[in-house]
């Protein structure tokens, strides 16, 4: 185990403390990461800002150590923090994220729990081949489920298309670049109809180096935007879907035997 602070994330096993976390909670904006610390967990000790990469040392109410740590926009940038996470002996990882849902019956403001993911990633490549499978921990995606139903907090348990580009990869036309591939022209209605449920850009990753690397990873996402109906950011809502993500993931965390 290495004592040495970590090229990328800024620090090290010594920073962490005599009860280092096994557990992270990893998001890919830096002011979600301070949010959850700050409101949602105790005994805050910030650890490093380098790079955007902001991570914070906490404790649970119950006293249990846990990362709030960020991931930064896209699978290049998580694979990076999840390698040298593990490296200082992360165990656990759930990714707070948002999300596009595909389907008209998940609604902007609920959440999304992803139990696998179809990942479209050039970064999960260079971990494993196409053909591995990207799914999550089935007993962390068990307990987020079981936060979600025990806060009556909407939620729905599914496929991810978790892919690389936001406009592109996700079939956005409204963008500096209206003429997508013939790859990629009706992908969100062919996906819809494979009952994959929403768009996101790293769980996919996340879940094939949990596999290769020996721990355990989940996913839960605020819907933030109804693509069925627009391809625009609902706003208004999200703050909402984002603040039950966090409280489902912490309810989770709190609650592991």
């Amino acid at each position: 185990m290495t004592s040495k602070r970590l090229y990328h994330i800024g620090f090290g096993r010594d920073d962490l403390g005599g009860q280092p976390p096994s557990i992270a909670l990893l998001s890919g904006d830096p002011e979600r990461a301070l949010l959850i610390a700050q409101a949602y967990l105790e005994d805050v000790q910030p650890l490093s800002e380098n790079r955007g990469l902001n991570s914070y040392l906490c404790t649970l109410p119950n006293g249990r150590p846990v990362l709030s740590a960020t991931s930064g926009m896209g699978a290049p940038s998580l694979s990076i923090v999840v390698n040298e996470l593990r490296q200082l002996g992360i165990q656990q990882i759930i990714r707070l994220g948002t999300c596009g849902s595909i389907q008209a019956d998940v609604p902007v403001g609920s959440i999304v729990i992803s139990s696998a993911a179809l990942c479209r990633q050039g970064a999960a490549n260079d971990i494993a081949p196409v053909e591995y499978p990207a799914a999550a921990d089935p007993f962390l995606t068990v307990a987020l489920a079981k936060a979600a139903q025990e806060l009556e907090i909407e939620y729905h348990l599914g496929i991810t298309a978790s892919v690389d580009t936001f406009y592109e990869g996700q079939e956005r036309t409204d963008s500096a670049n209206p003429s997508l591939m013939r790859s990629l022209q009706g992908i969100t209605e062919e996906y819809r109809r494979l009952n994959i449920l929403n768009y996101e850009m790293e769980c996919g990753t996340l879940f094939k180096m949990a596999g290769v690397y020996n721990f355990a990873a989940a996913c839960v996402c605020g819907v933030v935007v109804q693509r069925t109906t627009s391809e625009n950011v609902g706003l208004e809502k999200k703050a909402i879907a984002i603040e039950r993500a966090i409280k489902v993931a912490v309810y989770a965390v709190a609650n592991l035997e």
